[in-house]
């Protein structure tokens, strides 16, 4: 293997982290290497429509797989939906987007710039405005254009499918968003287009127009949809379910420590830089009980805290959670409950009922689901989390507001 090849494998292990869908890692393993050849950076795209002013932790799924084409030098092109914001893509939806006012969409454009730039480096992003281009062309070049698209091929996108057979409306205009998106492309001459796996649909019609008009097809690559804090329903801020990329520090931490562990393994892949082998380290370390899961926890809270603030504010903000959420409304008398640290694994619904803190393993799996316990203050989600038994840990477990155990395993 060359110096060259070895270069590149090393770069796709980090772009294709966490990534689903990649048409075709080939191609882009081939426009790594031809890039480096030629001396130049390839140009990646991510199209965000400006509909919500803000933006949360869901978004930057994407906006950090940017990041990382950025780190390896490459061109990364902030591109604003302005003109097909007004559009308004109805992916995932059953019904018609509403369309935005120019103001209503410059204003949430200007928002998108300040928040990007606490993962991106603003003197190698490009932003740019797809309404340079779409709000320039004519009757007739919209025309030639629509015939480069089948209304069969727009027809095979699952939404419009499924509203089409309901005898639910679809606007001729919403037809437009896939062209004018993929229009997007040509103009930019894109190598990549990144999005979520809702968009795979819209980033293939632009590699077919891309081929279509004689251009490089553009690589697609899509990643996940965020779970928000409940870890059932994507990431949402009319949900209540969210991180918001401007919450503060303290807002930010807290809200980290809610989610479940399960839940916490997609966030360190997702929400973090570390590679894929450090994700698996950590997982290891708290399957054999090196690790407590809520140490895990804390160190994702404070990496991802630091990430959109700083080291001094995630610091802050956990000492600001732990004087809230592990010293309040504590007894001074608190009922222990001591365990052999080499006994069986412990689930933590079991647990409850075992500390006296909940009758019945089913209520203590109602008091979890909805909330109402807590452990060493963290609020904990899944009734099916395991609680390792480290030698010589002590871990304080919380039911409802005023009902609590400690929990000890011998030394």
């Amino acid at each position: 293997m060359t110096t060259a090849h070895a270069n590149v494998n090393t770069q796709l292990e980090l772009l294709l982290k966490g990534a689903v869908d990649v048409i075709r890692v080939d191609d882009l393993r081939e426009r790594l290497l031809a890039a480096a050849r030629e001396g130049r950076t390839l140009t990646v795209k991510v199209g965000f429509d400006p509909s919500a002013p803000d933006l949360h932790l869901g978004h930057t799924v994407v906006i950090r797989k940017m990041r990382h084409f950025q780190q390896l030098g490459h061109r990364v092109v902030f591109l604003i939906g302005d003109f097909t914001g007004m559009i308004g893509d109805p992916t995932g939806k059953k019904t018609t987007r509403p369309q935005l006012s120019r103001e209503q969409v410059m204003a949430n454009a200007e928002t998108y710039k300040r928040q990007i730039f606490k993962l991106l480096d603003p003197e190698r992003t490009v932003i740019d405005f797809n309404s340079r281009w779409l709000g320039a062309l004519s009757s007739e070049e919209w025309i030639r254009l629509t015939a480069r698209v089948t209304l069969a091929q727009i027809l095979e996108r699952d939404d419009f499918s499924k509203r089409l057979a309901a005898g639910e409306p679809i606007s001729l205009h919403e037809l437009l968003y896939p062209v004018a998106q993929a229009y997007d492309s040509v103009c930019l001459k894109a190598d990549v287009e990144l999005g979520g796996t809702d968009q795979l649909f819209n980033l293939l019609v632009g590699r077919d127009l891309m081929g279509k008009l004689g251009l490089p097809a553009q690589i697609v690559m899509t990643l996940p949809l965020l779970e928000g804090l409940d870890g059932v329903e994507k990431m949402s801020k009319s949900l209540g379910n969210y991180v918001g990329v401007e919450d503060t520090p303290e807002d930010m931490f807290g809200k980290l420590m809610s989610i479940s562990d399960q839940l916490m393994w997609k966030y360190w892949t997702l929400l973090t830089d570390l590679d894929p082998s450090g994700v698996a380290a950590l997982q290891r370390a708290v399957a054999s009980g090196e690790r407590h899961p809520m140490d895990v926890k804390f160190e994702l809270a404070r990496t991802i805290t630091a990430d959109f603030h700083d080291a001094a504010g995630a610091a802050a903000a956990e000492a600001h959670f732990r004087a809230l959420h592990q010293r309040r409304e504590v007894p001074e008398e608190i009922p222990d409950l001591r365990l052999p640290s080499d006994g069986p694994t412990i689930v933590l619904g079991k647990l409850l009922a075992q500390a006296g803190l909940a009758s019945s393993n089913a209520e203590a799996r109602r008091l979890v689901e909805q909330g109402g316990v807590k452990l060493d203050g963290a609020v904990v989600r899944d009734p099916l989390a395991v609680l390792a038994a480290v030698p010589g840990s002590t871990y304080l477990l919380q039911a409802g507001k005023r009902r609590f155990a400690r929990v000890i395993f011998a030394s």
